[in-house]
């Protein structure tokens, strides 16, 4: 058995094989607009565009939010991420004066793509699959970089002139007038947002859960007003080799992610799991940046409907399943929210729903949770009797 998520992960991210785009030393082409900072030698890391060699609109390959709505495929996803060919610079992260940072905020803030002009020191190659973030393709050290003029999307650009304005609150801000989360995310990675001289660079992968938590916790405070829902209800959505069902309590707030990946790299069967209770979490969780993309289009969908309720989210991974980042949790879960949900008395018949769409038999996910099993328990149900009724 393979010990924990990350191992596992890495495990299947490694076995990721998939030809990337071919070029040269010298690339004309168009970033979608894209950039991607890594963690690596933090404080001092590798930034710098993603560029397609391609002119024009590139904008699908690096937004996320569009991909399931327009029914885009496992292969067109990865496809467009592996076509773009990824720059980069060692930066310090407070030298946002640098003129080639300065350029990759110029990127992140554009309402359009943006036609670019790159010379790497040698041939990119390779490719990138994280479950965090999503796919990039061959990647170089950039030794010249030069874009057309850019045009600011007017949202980020007042964010940007405001160094007043903490970032915790211009994320929501931004979130609040529908700026899609993928613009949010790389314009706070590429230090577009906050306090004057507390602006730094935050790696792409750090940003994006950082988004998610922010928004989260901001809409927790409000959701935890609420009133109650006053039946069990089931909302569920399947796209990308998963299947999500999330299973919303007459609760106060209360939220548990389970997941379970099968037979992605063979005859495993893993589930993986964490939780909160009412008074929130504490540290960063096991599972990882799925717990909070997760929690925060949940708390979302409540948000907007003026209700507070209890969430256990459950996911099956399935065969031919490929890592492409948390978007495909935050997404798959914003989705499954917008569909009608069914209503049931309680929890032993919403669970029994949830099982026959399943393929791992309930009893599987209930013994690896912490509150799904508390609850059963609470409700002086047994697992023998729950299961065998």
């Amino acid at each position: 058995m393979i010990n924990g998520k990350t191992a596992y992960l890495k495990k299947l991210t490694s076995r990721m094989k998939m030809p990337s785009v071919d070029v040269g030393k010298e690339l004309d082409g168009s970033t979608p607009p894209s950039v991607f900072i890594g963690s690596w030698n933090y404080p001092k890391v590798y930034a710098g565009p993603m560029i397609a060699p391609l002119s024009g609109d590139t904008t699908i390959m690096d937004m996320p939010e569009s991909w399931i709505p327009q029914d885009k495929s496992q292969e067109d996803i990865i496809s467009y991420r592996l076509n773009l060919v990824r720059g980069k610079q060692i930066v310090g992260i407070k030298d946002l004066e640098n003129s080639f940072v300065e350029k990759l905020q110029d990127i992140s803030l554009s309402e359009n793509s943006i036609e670019s002009e790159a010379e790497f020191s040698k041939k990119p190659r390779g490719s990138s699959f994280s479950d965090e973030h999503t796919p990039h393709g061959p990647s170089a050290l950039i030794q010249k970089f030069d874009i057309e003029s850019v045009k600011w999307d007017r949202e980020l650009e007042k964010v940007f002139y405001d160094s007043d304005l903490k970032a915790a609150d211009a994320v929501l801000d931004l979130n609040n007038k529908g700026i899609p989360f993928s613009n949010i995310q790389k314009a706070f990675s590429v230090g577009a947002m906050g306090v004057g001289k507390r602006r730094k660079l935050v790696p792409t992968r750090w940003s994006i859960t950082a988004c998610d938590s922010t928004i989260g916790d901001r809409l927790l405070k409000t959701v935890r007003y609420h009133d109650v829902i006053d039946t069990h209800r089931v909302y569920e959505f399947a796209s990308l080799n998963n299947y999500y069902a999330v299973m919303l309590l007459p609760s106060e707030w209360q939220y548990e992610w389970i997941e379970a990946f099968l037979h992605v790299l063979g005859s495993e069967e893993l589930i993986f799991s964490d939780y909160e209770n009412n008074t929130g979490k504490k540290g960063y969780s096991r599972v990882g940046g799925c717990y909070y993309t997760c929690k925060m289009a949940v708390l979302e969908a409540l948000a907007r409907e003026g209700k507070q309720a209890g969430a256990i989210v459950l996911r099956e991974a399935y065969n031919g399943y490929v890592p492409l980042g948390v978007f495909n949790v935050r997404e798959n879960v914003r989705n499954a929210m917008n569909q009608n949900y069914l209503e049931f008395e309680d929890m032993k018949t919403a669970l029994s729903y949830i099982s026959t769409k399943i393929k791992l038999p309930m009893e599987s996910f209930v013994k690896q949770s912490d509150l799904l099993n508390e609850l059963l328990q609470s409700r002086q149900t047994t697992l023998d009797n729950f299961f065998h009724k």
